[in-house]
């Protein structure tokens, strides 16, 4: 089922989702059902998968030089959409990025979970590869998130790459893209940002994912700016609870976004981490209760590995 289906079917309910990572090399995959295990209470329709692009590492060699390796340190995303498809009988929803890959091997990818049965997908840039400063696009590959939905879009229509496929199905994926309250961070201003989203819906994405974002206001405005631009498809709000005291200052940095002044004054209150993730956790719980009174469709959390927090903001919610 589609998540714009599960969005139409829900009418006025707002549903709960949730994203995860895949276990890093060499983990079981129990224990990312360990993570997932108590979630399931609240029913999500989905589960969002991650895909981490590969690394750059520097090894020393006995004669001094240093020799450059290529590691991918969370593989597995498309297992791992079968896997939890098969045990909790809920659809996975991959992350495809642009980076790291060629035109034909996401075409690939993206043949693989048709066969699985996926029907909905995230496209993303994705993230910078380490340690490169800029995002730096696989030769061959996309270098934005709209030429790959172009890419998706066209399988949906039957147009592979190798037009000599003969009785080629057409996919009939639902896509997601993402959204950012506060401006993508290589976005000049918001304004500019916000045309970058709207040739993307026009260019046939389905459902928005935002950002995360701590001030609900920041979301608000963000919805109106898209309804006055005509992008009328859902947008899902991300949310994550914070869970140490080095968020109040890691997440600025890495994701570009503010903390409501609230917040970060009953953070710097705190004397430990347990008592900042217990912050964290309440003022998640009222975001989401304000979001559900907003009625979105969905709230989407981003767990990031640790599930505890984000159980007890859908206990207080849901």
């Amino acid at each position: 089922m589609k998540v714009t289906e599960y969005f139409e079917a829900a009418k006025d309910k707002t549903l709960f989702s949730f994203e995860v990572l895949p276990p890093l090399k060499g983990q079981n995959i129990q224990t990312l059902f360990d993570h997932i295990d108590p979630l399931m209470e609240f029913n999500p329709p989905f589960i969002d998968v991650t895909y981490h692009r590969e690394e750059y590492e520097f090894k020393k060699l006995p004669n001094g030089l240093m020799e450059r390796k290529t590691v991918r340190k969370r593989p597995g995303t498309v297992g791992i959409c079968a896997a939890l498809q098969n045990k909790y009988k809920v659809d996975a929803v991959p992350h495809i990025i642009c980076g790291g890959f060629t035109r034909e091997e996401t075409e690939n990818a993206l043949i693989d979970l048709h066969f699985l049965g996926i029907e909905n997908i995230m496209v993303l840039q994705g993230d910078v590869r380490k340690p490169d400063r800029d995002f730096i696009p696989e030769e061959g590959g996309h270098t934005y998130a709209s030429e790959l939905l172009e890419q998706v879009v066209k399988l949906n229509k039957g147009s592979f790459l190798d037009e000599d496929l003969e009785q080629a199905d057409a996919t009939n994926f639902c896509i997601g893209v993402s959204g950012y309250p506060e401006k993508h961070m290589a976005a000049p201003n918001l304004d500019t940002d916000m045309n970058y989203l709207k040739q993307k819906v026009d260019k046939g994405a389905d459902y928005i994912v935002t950002q995360m974002f701590f001030d609900n206001q920041k979301y608000f405005d963000f919805v109106r700016k898209c309804r006055d631009m005509g992008i009328n498809i859902p947008i899902v709000p991300g949310l994550k609870p914070l869970t140490s005291l080095r968020q109040l200052t890691i997440l600025p940095q890495i994701f570009h976004i503010d903390l409501p002044t609230d917040l970060t004054k009953s953070l710097e209150k705190a004397t430990s981490n347990e008592a900042a993730k217990e912050i964290g956790i309440e003022w998640a719980i009222q975001q989401s209760k304000e979001l559900i009174d907003f009625g979105v469709p969905t709230l989407h959390y981003y767990s990031m590995g640790k599930s505890e927090s984000v159980y007890k903001v859908a206990s207080a919610v849901f």
